[in-house]
């Protein structure tokens, strides 16, 4: 049961039964995890509102209550952004949320973002002491739902502080993207008093925050308004700028007057599988679907210009929570049948645990330990069906998980009308075509110095999936604000 007038009545009465005591560990570790609220599946899946409904006030201090309060915190170690964890919590649970805000932002710009899209099960949860000691990383302390909580509070109660900007440095900085690692990277360079542009390619800013995640898991609203939080502290912002086109990336420096540049411009190139059948009509990747569904709003048919196909049967290759995303949109654009087609078992997986609940849910079908091998067609070259062969698992690969090993002869059709593919994506290559002395890998990301975030030319600095290929909103974060603290100083010197 996730309705969340029951769980916070529930979740009232234990709070109630252990207020003014003073709990050991044993008692905190008794004290039940807390289920998120949650719309219904069979209501959820006619509309994009958010799903994870976010804990009521009882359910944040009662879950904060699990805390150990461990004096090696190794939930810290398990945070790319380094969050002081148990202090946050603690203020938690005293009802303190002001202040349990206060600490995440010491770290983390984008609470409501991170406590809503982050990994936490694989990165501070995975650490918790809490859960090592149940022997199931889902009994660890729901720390981003905390998060989320005490983020989404400020929010409601338009309690907002803005960061403040020191006195001008004379000094100005270009932003190129506006995802996770810009907006981190922008709010850093400009507390410490620089000028700063965010260039972004896009006729909305937020990069993969709004054309990448659906509505239902992060609300386009949340975005918006971390934006605006940016502009409010005095970043400029340049939409419909595309670096490599509507400028060069040297031209930023040596015509523009930049001091310094940081590239955080994503991975939004689609991989594709290079298979029969995948230039038919009804086969798509998943960062065009997302973005039509997600930037143009081509869900809302009366209102949106924006076409978007309209499906009977999905067929989603992939499984990470791109592929979730693409799969649990397709149910609620009215596809009567949705297939997750992954290669491997559901252990091996790299979506988060309960975006593949929440996708199981919603009807959608998994069809696991198979992978396309062909697309087949019409008369009209539209997508009819889809061959698939079946795999066992064999030794593990460089990733560590089992390779997919094929079973000969196992060859069978599934109908379907479209096919979606979600297998990653690799790095645009425009800013490497157009900048001589670029350095970038084999996949096409740039190197950096991972001490400092610099690449092969002077005064640009990159991170994020630019970087690392495809990760996480934190792992991003994490990067923005390495190479402003790096620009930062630099610019300090010279100033100096």
């Amino acid at each position: 049961m996730h309705d969340r007038s029951t769980l916070d009545a529930q979740a009232k009465t234990y709070l109630a039964s252990l207020e003014g005591k003073e709990l050991k560990n044993k008692e905190r570790a008794a004290i039940p995890s807390q289920d998120m609220p949650s719309q219904d599946a069979g209501k959820r899946i006619r509309n994009m509102e958010e799903v994870a409904q976010g804990y009521t006030e009882a359910q944040a201090r009662l879950e904060s209550m699990r805390c150990l309060q461990c004096r090696t915190a190794p939930c810290i170690k398990g945070c790319p952004v380094a969050i002081d964890i148990p202090r946050f919590i603690k203020h938690a649970e005293n009802g303190d949320f002001a202040a349990s805000l206060a600490v995440i932002k010491e770290s983390s710009l984008l609470p409501a973002i991170c406590g809503r899209v982050c990994p936490q099960e694989t990165q501070c949860q995975e650490t918790c002491t809490l859960g090592k000691m149940h022997k199931d990383v889902s009994k660890a302390v729901s720390i981003g739902r905390i998060e989320r909580y005490v983020a989404d509070l400020e929010m409601e109660r338009g309690e907002a502080v803005m960061p403040e900007a020191a006195p001008s440095t004379g000094k100005k900085v270009a932003v190129v993207g506006s995802g996770p690692a810009g907006i981190t990277a922008a709010a850093d360079l400009r507390k410490a008093g620089h000028e700063v542009t965010l260039l972004e390619a896009f006729h909305k800013p937020g990069g993969v925050l709004v054309y990448g995640i659906p509505e239902f898991r992060l609300p386009k609203a949340i975005v918006e308004q971390e934006i605006n939080n940016l502009k409010k502290m005095g970043v400029a912002l340049k939409t419909n700028f595309l670096v490599g086109r509507t400028r060069k990336l040297r031209d930023l420096i040596e015509e523009d007057g930049y001091d310094a540049v940081f590239i955080g411009s994503g991975a939004g190139l689609p991989k594709f599988m290079h298979i029969e059948g995948e230039n038919l009509v009804g086969v798509l990747s998943a960062n065009e679907y997302l973005t039509r569904s997600n930037l143009m709003k081509a869900y809302d048919e009366e209102n949106a210009d924006t076409p978007i196909i309209r499906s009977k049967v999905v067929a989603v290759l992939g499984g990470g929570n791109v592929a979730m995303d693409a799969a649990r949109t397709a149910v609620r654009l009215g596809a009567a049948k949705v297939y997750i087609v992954y290669r491997r078992t559901e252990k091996e997986m790299p979506a988060r645990v309960e975006e593949v609940a929440h996708a199981k849910e919603e009807g959608v079908e998994f069809l696991l330990l198979q992978s396309p091998k062909r697309i087949l067609g019409d008369e009209k070259q539209h997508v009819r069906a889809m061959e698939v062969l079946s795999y066992r698992l064999g030794e593990p690969d460089d990733s560590g998980r089992r390779r997919p090993v094929v079973i000969e002869g196992s060859e069978r059709e599934i109908p379907v009308d479209t096919v979606i593919v979600s297998i990653g994506n690799d790095s645009n290559p425009l800013l490497e075509k157009t900048t001589d002395g670029l350095l970038v890998n084999k996949w096409g990301n740039i190197i950096i110095n991972e001490e400092d975030c610099s690449t092969s030319i002077d005064r640009v600095y990159a991170g994020g999936d630019i970087v690392l290929g495809a990760a996480t909103v934190i792992l991003a974060m994490g990067q923005g604000r390495k190479a402003a603290e790096s620009i930062n100083a630099r610019l300090a010197r010279e100033h100096d």
